[in-house]
C-alpha cells in the first residue's frame, strides 16, 4: 500500500485592509481545538495551516472564533483561519470571516480530512457532497449551498466496523509521519497555486499529484 503511495508522491496579527476585495483570499483549514487533538487526522486542515504559517514567517493570533494569520504574495493577501468552533461549527467561523474581511465565496477555500481517498491523496473541488464530513455540513448550512472550493486530503480508512471516530480522531502511524512532510509541503503550493492561478488550473494541475 505505502509503495503505491510513494510512487504517488514521486511526481511531481491584524489583518491588512484590500481596496479592492478579489485580491483578498480566505483559506479554512477544519480541526479541533486542544493539544489532544494536534497530530489526529481529523485535523489536517490545522495542520496544513501551520506549515503555511512556516513556510511563510508569520504566527496565528487569536481572535472571534478562531486563530487567524495572514501573508502577501503578489499583491494577493492570503487569509488563514483555524476555527476555535470545534468541526461541527466550523460554518459559522467561516462565515463570519468571510463576511467581515468582505472575501467573495469564490475566494474561500476549505481543507479537510477524507476517509474516502487513500492516505495523502489530493483532490480539490468546487463542489460536491458532505460525504457524512460533519465540518462540510455546517460549512454548507451556513453558506446554504455545495457550490464552495474544498481541498480533501485523504486520510484512508485504515478501521473496522463502527470504529471510524476512533480512526479520525486517532494519530497518525509511523508511515503516515514520514508522508506527511512532502504532502504538506505539497499543500502549501496548492494553497498559493489557488490565490495566484486560480481554482480550475490549480486542480489540473495537482489534483491525484
Amino acid at each position: 500500500m505505502f509503495g503505491f503511495i510513494k510512487s504517488l508522491f514521486s511526481k511531481q496579527s491584524i489583518i491588512p485592509e484590500e481596496k479592492d476585495p478579489m485580491k483578498k483570499f480566505l483559506i479554512v483549514g477544519l480541526g479541533n481545538i486542544g493539544d489532544e487533538y494536534a497530530e489526529t487526522r481529523h485535523n489536517i486542515g490545522f495542520k496544513i495551516l501551520d506549515e503555511v504559517a512556516k513556510t511563510n514567517d508569520f504566527t496565528f493570533e487569536t481572535v472571534k472564533l478562531g486563530d487567524i494569520g495572514s501573508y502577501k504574495i503578489k499583491g494577493r493577501t492570503i487569509i488563514c483561519l483555524k476555527p476555535s468552533t470545534y468541526m461541527n461549527r466550523s460554518g459559522k467561523a467561516l462565515k463570519y470571516w468571510m463576511d467581515k474581511e468582505n472575501i467573495p465565496q469564490s475566494n474561500v477555500l476549505v481543507i479537510t480530512d477524507d476517509i474516502n481517498l487513500p492516505f495523502g491523496t489530493i483532490r480539490i473541488k468546487t463542489k460536491g457532497s458532505n460525504g457524512g464530513h460533519n465540518g462540510l455540513k455546517d460549512v454548507e448550512l451556513f453558506l446554504q449551498t455545495i457550490l464552495y472550493n474544498r481541498y480533501r486530503f485523504g486520510v484512508g480508512a485504515d478501521f473496522g466496523q463502527g470504529r471510524q471516530v476512533e480512526y479520525v480522531l486517532g494519530q497518525w502511524n509511523d508511515e503516515e509521519k514520514a508522508l506527511l512532510p512532502e504532502r504538506l509541503k505539497k499543500s502549501t503550493e496548492i494553497i498559493n497555486s489557488f490565490a495566484l492561478a486560480g481554482i480550475a488550473r490549480t486542480m489540473n494541475q495537482y489534483n491525484n499529484s
